[in-house]
């Protein structure tokens, strides 16, 4: 009989978790880890420790959970989908491919089924968030790099408004201070591209795109981001996209829903200014 596991690794996941339970038509237990979520290795150990008679296995998109599930699937020796965003039934799931360009119905054969998808592609349901069936306590410790408020601000795949910034920020004060301003000042949650992160200009956990976190707010604010197409996949399905970037014809501005040909050094902080 078909069994479904829920892993949350942060608060925010119980409603998207709870959206996608019921989009597989299956009951979901939930289980959550307390604090600090440890590394990959030790996340997977311990999720495998709580996998035993379970038939699907699912999490919420993120880098963290990528890295963590898919050393689940290899200790379970079971079949992983993903970036799931649809399900046809408790075998087939449908998944982009391609940066988003091509949507794919896959079949998994075996059991257990590991699953991420895509939060903002099923509804949120509250039903499962105080139903944890158990906490897995970690007595993990890390500081985080992105320094500045961050501890205040929504979680990146949840939030409803977005700041991101690119490489042209220069360094991470800079990047606080700019793009952390302003998404300080909506409420919302910072983010930044590819190329920002392997800068060291901002944080793992914020990389927004087709290889960080895929989102959906209501307000994309996209600073110094030319728009490729490896992030514009992560952030296609934002209600509204504002571009601020010194080069008219940077690809971005042909996704925008509103543009801005201005320097962000100049543009950013005035905005935060009126905000």
């Amino acid at each position: 009989m078909p069994r479904l596991l829920l892993v949350a690794f942060a608060p925010a996941d119980n409603a998207a978790l709870g959206g996608f339970a019921e989009a597989i038509g299956l009951e979901g237990t939930l289980i959550a880890f307390e604090g600090e979520v440890p590394p990959a290795d030790a996340a997977a150990d311990a999720l495998k420790k709580e996998a035993d008679g379970f038939t699907h296995i699912a999490a919420v998109s993120s880098m963290q959970s990528k890295d963590v599930m898919a050393r689940l699937a290899g200790l379970l020796d079971a079949a992983m989908v993903t970036d799931a965003i649809k399900v046809v039934s408790p075998t087939q799931f449908v998944r982009p491919m391609v940066a988003g360009s091509v949507l794919a119905t896959v079949e998994t054969m075996h059991e257990p089924v590991v699953i991420t998808f895509r939060p903002a592609s099923f509804p949120k349901v509250e039903k499962n968030g105080d139903k944890a069936l158990k906490v897995l306590e970690t007595t993990t410790s890390r500081t985080s790099k992105s320094g500045g408020a961050k501890g205040s601000r929504p979680d990146l795949t949840q939030a409803k408004r977005i700041v991101s910034g690119g490489r042209p920020l220069k360094d991470a004060a800079t990047f606080e201070k700019i793009i952390g301003g302003l998404a300080d000042k909506l409420g919302g949650a910072v983010g930044a591209t590819r190329a920002a992160v392997d800068s060291g200009i901002a944080a793992n956990e914020l990389q927004v795109g087709q290889t960080g976190k895929i989102v959906a707010p209501d307000l994309y604010i996209a600073a110094g981001i030319s728009g490729s197409t490896q992030h514009m996949a992560g952030i296609k399905d934002s209600k509204v996209i504002v571009a601020i970037n010194t080069d008219p014809d940077a690809p971005i501005f042909e996704f925008a829903d509103f543009g801005l040909v201005a320097d962000l050094f100049t543009a950013v902080p005035e905005l935060t200014e009126k905000v």
